[in-house]
C-alpha cells in the first residue's frame, strides 16, 4: 500500500500548473513497479524530444502535399513528429493485449514501445513539448485524442490518433469513432474534442489501470489507485465509494466505513436519477452489513 507522503507528493505534482505531465505518470507506473527509478525514462524523454526538435525545424512539406484546408507548418510539423515517433521509434498501440496493465505505465511504453491511447498521447505530448510544437489532449469518449490547433484562421486543427501511428482524423472519422465507442445512436457534439486538463489526463490514466486491477482481482493495487484519484480529487464521490468498496475487500472495515459514508454524504448533496438513487440504496445496504460484521467483533 503507498504511503501519505507518497500520496501528498503525487498530489503537488498532480495539481502543479507546470504541463509536465512525466513525473505524474512515472509515479502512477510506481504501482505497478514500486521500486521504479523515473531518472533513466526523464532523460529519454529529453533525448527523443531533443532528436525530434531537430525533424521538427527540418520538416519542409511543399503547400500542395498538405490539404488545402489546413496550416501548411502545422502539417509539416505534425508530420515530422508522426515520422519520428512512429516510423522510426516504432510506437504502436497494442491491439493484442490491452488489458495488460504495463499499457498504463510510462516506463514499460517508453520500453516496449506500445500502449494505450492515453499513455502513447503522453509520450507524443511530452515530445511534443520538448520540440516546441504546441499539442494538447482531447479528452475524446472511449479513445484519448489529441489536437494541433491552426494557426492560420479559417483552417481546421488536426486531430491526432496516437493509437494508429499518428491518424490524422476528419471530423466525420471522429463522429464514426464517437459511435463506436459510446453507440450508434450518439449524437455528435464539439464537447467530445474538448480539451483536457493535466489533472483529468492523469485522472483517465489512474481509471484506466483501476479497471485492470480490479479485472485482475489486484484489490490492493486497485486500492492504491483510487488512493491517487482522489489525492488529485478528495470529493470525487465515484471514487471515494470505490475505495470504500475495495477497503471492504481488503479487509479495512474501518477505512471502508468511512468512504462509504463519506459518498453517501457528498452524493446527496446533488440531484440523482433512479439508478443514482438504487446506487445510494446499495451502498446504505454494505455500510449496515460492515457495521454488523465489526459488532461482531466486540
Amino acid at each position: 500500500m503507498i504511503s501519505e507522503p507518497f500520496v501528498a507528493n503525487f498530489s503537488r505534482v498532480a495539481l502543479n500548473p507546470d504541463p509536465d505531465l512525466a513525473v505524474a505518470a512515472l509515479m502512477i507506473a510506481r504501482l505497478e513497479r514500486p521500486r521504479l527509478d523515473a531518472g533513466p525514462y526523464l532523460d529519454h524523454l529529453e533525448t527523443l524530444g531533443r532528436e525530434a526538435a531537430q525533424r521538427v525545424a527540418a520538416a519542409e512539406v511543399p503547400r500542395r502535399d498538405a490539404p488545402s484546408d489546413v496550416d501548411a507548418e502545422a502539417w509539416a510539423e505534425v508530420t515530422a513528429l508522426n515520422d519520428y515517433l512512429f516510423a522510426e521509434q516504432g510506437f504502436v498501440g497494442n491491439d493484442t493485449r490491452y488489458d495488460d496493465p504495463r499499457n498504463s505505465c510510462l516506463n514499460e511504453v517508453l520500453d516496449r514501445r506500445t500502449g494505450i491511447p492515453i499513455t502513447l498521447a503522453l509520450v507524443y505530448l511530452e515530445v511534443a513539448r520538448r520540440a516546441g510544437v504546441a499539442v494538447e489532449g482531447v479528452n475524446f469518449p472511449g479513445h484519448f485524442l489529441l489536437r494541433c490547433r491552426a494557426r492560420r484562421r479559417q483552417a481546421r486543427d488536426l486531430i491526432i490518433d496516437a493509437f494508429h501511428g499518428g491518424a490524422l482524423l476528419s471530423e466525420d472519422a471522429c463522429r464514426v469513432l464517437l459511435q463506436r465507442h459510446v453507440g450508434e445512436d450518439a449524437a455528435w457534439d464539439d464537447r467530445a474534442l474538448v480539451r483536457a486538463t493535466k489533472p483529468q489526463i492523469l485522472c483517465r490514466m489512474l481509471v484506466n489501470l483501476k479497471r485492470v486491477y480490479v479485472r485482475m482481482h489486484s484489490y490492493p493495487q486497485a486500492h492504491d489507485a483510487t488512493e491517487l484519484l482522489l489525492a488529485i480529487d478528495p470529493t470525487a464521490a465515484a471514487e471515494l465509494r470505490d475505495r470504500g468498496l475495495l477497503a471492504y475487500h481488503l479487509n479495512d472495515f474501518s477505512g471502508a466505513l468511512r468512504d462509504l459514508q463519506s459518498y453517501l454524504e457528498v452524493s446527496s448533496r446533488h440531484q440523482v436519477d433512479e439508478e443514482g438513487r438504487d446506487e445510494q440504496a446499495r451502498i446504505w445496504e454494505h455500510i449496515k452489513t460492515i457495521r454488523r460484521r465489526v459488532a461482531s467483533f466486540n
